[in-house]
């Protein structure tokens, strides 16, 4: 599982691989001045060497002291670099491979499930590996050399904490085994509490139009206590590793100096040993205690991990891996043959079934149909937003399919219902169209899109800055730069998927004008629920249930479609 993240660290592998490095020599500095320490109590007081020797060996551990420190900070230096660049290349895989996903991939996760796994699970993935390199290094390396010297030292004292540390690994052992699945059911309210927050915030203007701050206030509030519930849950089981750990040091130096007193007492240890040896003792519990707080962070990583390895297993289930790279999109004829979809891929469940529709190129389709009879989930198979379930889709007289998806969506422009736009300016929003486009073509677009009035009527214009979402627009004049957006591009299909719900009628007519006069050969599909946006078009397709109930002009549908015609009177009775 960690092995699928080692290739994140990129350049950033070598400072990965030095702090270790530092850390190693850290240690044996450190593990050598109770030598030192020892030596001058032995030699430099007890045996007479006198003060030249103290000041020579005080000098000397000075030094080592100092070294150690250059040491330390280098490894910390360096792992810093490593972790920083580690967290941010598996935020770019991450991202990229997201970017890869189709609808039904990003339906598999929520939003706030996402965002959680680039922020807070890679926050531990970062601080892991700062672990790993650092303290999991440090650590053993600290045990099994203060280990050495003390066992040649006085091997029948070292008994003493060889008889500790294997009781102590077992207890964290089961710690560790049992605190795992609580950390992953924390992360999990994780997703919950961002998934709430991100909801509010989005949804902040209805919150208030409905008054429902207090209720808002509670659910985020209920959130938050699961949350802290799970906390205490997951980590309670680490609160028992200090006192184990206390418990450990302090059994170890009430025995050692009880034995090693006695020891001296019988002249079989010398006092400066005993001194060493303590320092030893102090390390080693040290080293268990560091121990202890890598297990604690590894086992919070692992949680982590799997769930960002999760995203990056998963199969994008659609895939261009096959299609012919030089194949373009001819025209914007298209062909619905036996196509059958299943958003759960579900023969049983089927969204659309057996749709047999042929478009020729340059035409106009109306689709018209009640609220959930299929009209969006039909327009997504063009561009491969979703795949067919059962039977083909054919763009420009070729199976989607044989397309790279970017070759197919280039010819593909699609205005969707929830009409997004992105922080920055008005030009900017609709370079997304086509990033090359002059300030003729952009003004030409919006006039087609009846946004160039109310764009020339802010003070900076094209150049107004937009924020998050478009928050400082309305929902007409956001859809109107949408439609611009799209109009950018110069596709060979064109897919407005309801898209002038928020604009008058007479803008509505205004932007059919401009587009019947504009779009030259582009086969143009409209979604509407408004009968008049849809009532020139060349051919109205009438949806119900998944399923075409009929096709015709406004003229035949009035005639031949009940479904049809009832829709038509129910407006023009709301229209008197």
């Amino acid at each position: 599982m960690y092995k699928k993240l080692i290739p994140c660290l990129g350049k950033y592998k070598k400072y990965a691989l030095l702090t270790p490095l530092c850390v190693v020599l850290e240690v044996v500095l450190d593990v050598y001045i109770p030598i030192l320490m020892g030596r001058i109590i032995n030699i430099g007081i007890l045996g007479g060497a006198g003060i030249s020797y103290v000041l020579r060996q005080g000098a000397l551990m000075v030094a080592m002291a100092l070294l150690a420190m250059c040491f330390g900070a280098l490894s910390g230096r360096f792992a810093a670099l490593a972790s920083t660049g580690f967290a941010s290349g598996i935020r770019s895989k991450v991202f990229e491979k997201i970017q890869s996903f189709s609808f039904a991939n990003i339906d598999k996760f929520s939003p706030a499930s996402l965002i959680t796994r680039l922020t807070t699970d890679v926050n531990n993935a970062q601080m892991a590996l700062t672990t790993v390199i650092r303290i999991a290094v440090r650590a053993p390396f600290m045990l099994i050399f203060t280990t050495i010297m003390a066992v040649r030292i006085n091997a029948r004292l070292s008994l003493v904490f060889l008889a500790v540390i294997p009781v102590m690994a077992a207890a964290f052992a089961i710690i560790i085994t049992k605190a795992y699945p609580l950390f992953i059911k924390m992360l999990g309210k994780f997703d919950k509490l961002n998934a709430s927050l991100q909801e509010n915030l989005v949804a902040i203007r209805v919150v208030k139009a409905f008054v429902r701050r207090d209720y808002e206030n509670e659910k985020f509030t209920k959130a938050a206590t699961d949350l802290m519930v799970a906390q205490k849950k997951a980590e309670k089981l680490f609160v028992l590793t200090m006192p184990l750990l206390q418990l450990g040091m302090y059994f170890c130096m009430i025995a050692v100096s009880w034995f090693g007193g006695n020891l001296i007492i019988a002249g079989g240890m010398q006092a400066g040993d005993l001194m060493t040896f303590t320092s030893y003792i102090s390390q080693i519990l040290m080293s268990l205690m560091m121990i202890s707080v890598s297990f604690v962070m590894i086992v919070i990583s692992r949680a982590s991990v799997s769930r960002i390895v999760e995203v990056l297993d998963e199969t994008p289930d659609i895939s261009d891996e096959n299609a012919d790279p030089e194949l373009t999109v001819s025209d914007g004829s298209i062909v619905f043959e036996n196509v059958s979809f299943s958003y759960v891929n579900d023969k049983s469940n089927l969204i659309l079934e057996n749709i047999n529709l042929g478009i020729k190129s340059g035409e106009t389709i109306g689709i018209i149909g009640g609220t959930g009879s299929a009209k969006t989930t039909l327009v997504q198979l063009i561009p491969r937003l979703y795949d067919v379930f059962e039977g083909r889709l054919l763009v420009g007289g070729r199976d989607v399919r044989d397309y790279k998806l970017k070759n197919l969506r280039d010819a593909v422009s699609m205005v969707l219902q929830n009409n997004e736009l992105f922080s920055g300016t008005i030009r900017d929003n609709l370079r997304w169209g086509n990033e090359n486009a002059t300030d003729v073509e952009i003004e030409t677009a919006c006039r087609a899109a009846a946004a160039h009035n109310f764009i020339t009527s802010f003070p900076d214009g094209y150049d107004t800055w937009l924020g998050q979402g478009g928050v400082n627009v309305s929902g007409g004049q956001k859809q109107r730069l949408c439609i611009a957006r799209a109009l950018l591009k110069n596709p060979k299909i064109l897919i407005l998927d309801d898209s002038t719900s928020a604009v008058d009628t007479a803008t509505d007519l205004s932007i059919r004008q401009a587009l019947r006069e504009t779009r030259g050969g582009i086969t143009t599909i409209i979604i509407a629920q408004r009968i008049s946006s849809v009532a020139d078009a060349d051919r109205i397709i009438v949806l119900d249930n998944g399923r075409i109930s009929d096709i015709g002009t406004h003229e035949e549908l009035l005639k031949t479609s009940r479904i049809y015609r009832e829709v038509f009177e129910s407006q023009q009775k709301g229209v008197a």
